[in-house]
């Protein structure tokens, strides 16, 4: 007998058996009949197999009981205890601004525009953002999953996109734009602990972005205002470069010419330091002898002076007359 079958056709074709071997024995086949059918009822509906990616939930009298994992089980008749199996290794996947039509090598995707109320968002410099995103998660506590939460799908649902909106919220459109990883773990996080906090028995496997931008509406002029932005930064790049080169060049001038300077003003000190020094000793040689002192100052004068003169003319103080020849065609006259 196989166990997967409809109890009721089984049931059934147990009582056309038995009317027939019963024939005009209606007490007696009517209670042979009701035992068969208790037996095949608890043996139908008491066995039962679990797969290897599924736990079951058991309910008795419609509260729950236990949960049992992968493999053959028994249970009391239907009636008495229910199961409800839960695929607990599956991936499932839900869908942010976007749905997928058909998966394969070309994924074919429903109009974006029928779902732009879930991925257009507010960014936090005050700019509009579409992000598409997907969300897949698994079921990670099955009684939680069944008897904690009405609507867990719509809860994951709107749990999800509170979280991507709060994450956007916080962050510049060109972050949205270039850091979705970065959004996507933070989502993430958040995500799971919402979750957690309202025991929907699920747990997060991945988030992801797919390609963000801003309203198609506004993206040319979006594009411009990013241009002349990287203009910008590229030409302030520049001028560092040149601020660079030419800073540094100008600092080595600036200090040889210091260095010079100082060179300068140090050797016009020792030299005045060394005239000073000379007239003082001078000054002190005359304070001792002053007439010797005086001579000798005064032929020091003459040797230096006299032999940037030309011709020199030396006349005796104590001659009266005039000389009476004076050869002024040769040079050097004594």
């Amino acid at each position: 007998m196989n166990m997967q079958s409809d109890p009721n056709e089984v049931l059934n074709q147990v009582a056309s058996k038995m009317r027939r071997k019963f024939a005009g024995k209606t007490g007696l086949l009517l209670g042979v009949v009701a035992a068969v059918a208790a037996v095949v009822w608890i043996v139908l509906t008491g066995w039962f197999t679990v797969g290897v990616n599924e736990q079951a939930i058991i309910q008795r009298f419609g509260k729950y009981n236990r949960v049992v994992g992968p493999g053959l089980h028994f249970k009391l008749p239907e009636g008495i205890e229910h199961k409800t199996k839960v695929k607990v290794k599956k991936v499932y996947t839900e869908e942010f601004g976007f749905r997928t039509v058909r998966a394969g090598v070309q994924t074919d995707y429903a109009p974006e525009e029928r779902y732009t109320e879930e991925s257009l968002m507010l960014t936090g410099d005050l700019n509009c953002a579409v992000v598409p995103w997907l969300v897949q998660y698994r079921i990670s506590n099955p009684r939680d999953y069944l008897f904690r939460v009405r609507d867990v799908q719509g809860t994951l649902r709107d749990l999800s996109e509170a979280v991507m909106r709060e994450v956007v919220g916080d962050r510049s459109i060109n972050e949205v734009i270039s850091d979705r990883l970065t959004i996507a773990d933070t989502s993430k996080v958040l995500l799971q602990q919402a979750l957690d906090e309202a025991s929907t028995g699920l747990t997060v496997v991945s988030v992801e972005l797919k390609n963000t931008n801003v309203p198609k509406p506004v993206q040319s002029s979006f594009n411009e205002v990013n241009q002349a932005l990287q203009q910008k930064e590229r030409m302030i790049y520049e001028a560092r470069e040149e601020y660079n080169k030419a800073i540094p060049s100008a600092r080595g001038e600036a200090e040889k010419i210091v260095s010079e300077a100082e060179g300068y003003a140090l050797d016009r000190v020792n030299k005045a330091q060394g005239d000073s020094s000379r007239f003082v000793a001078l000054y002190q040689e005359y304070a001792k002898s002053r007439d010797v002192t005086r001579r000798r100052m005064y032929i020091e004068a003459l040797r230096e002076v006299l032999p940037k003169l030309g011709s020199k003319y030396i006349v005796d103080s104590d001659q009266n007359g005039p000389l009476p020849l004076l050869d002024v065609g040769r040079k050097g006259g004594k």
